[in-house]
């Protein structure tokens, strides 16, 4: 599955770029403010995440995404983890967070996941009708 993410540094002030991965005829993810592709549905891992605004979903993969700055953030329940935000590339819109590294053993499952906050992305089912 090509991705079209960054892998680091931060790019806030350059300019939007157009969505470059679509997948027509299966069901995704994408921003609530520009519908730009973020994820397929099936790269779903779990629902049972809190993002800063709400919930999330922790995510195998996303494309039309870059990467801020790499950062470490200490959350009271699951430790230190090294992060970047996601941005959507077609509005600039912060979409959630990428794991770079979990200090903590039990937490290394996040590593090089997504996590998207709910409030940010909507669910796209592209269902067709039989006429």
């Amino acid at each position: 599955m090509a991705s079209s993410t960054t892998s680091g540094g931060d790019y806030r002030g350059k300019s939007h770029q157009v969505p470059v991965q679509l997948y027509d005829g299966h069901p995704t993810y994408s921003c609530a403010k520009c519908s730009a592709v973020i994820a397929l549905q099936d790269e779903l891992i779990s629902k049972a995440f809190s993002g800063r605004d709400g919930r999330g979903f922790l995510m195998q993969s996303a494309v039309n995404v870059k990467l801020g700055k790499r950062e470490d953030r200490l959350s009271c329940s699951t430790g230190v983890h090294t992060v970047a935000d996601a941005f959507c590339v077609g509005c600039d819109e912060r979409i959630g967070w990428y794991y770079h590294k979990a200090a903590d053993p039990s937490q290394k499952y996040k590593e090089s996941k997504y996590l998207l906050e709910r409030e940010k992305i909507v669910k796209e089912n592209n269902w067709t009708l039989d006429e």
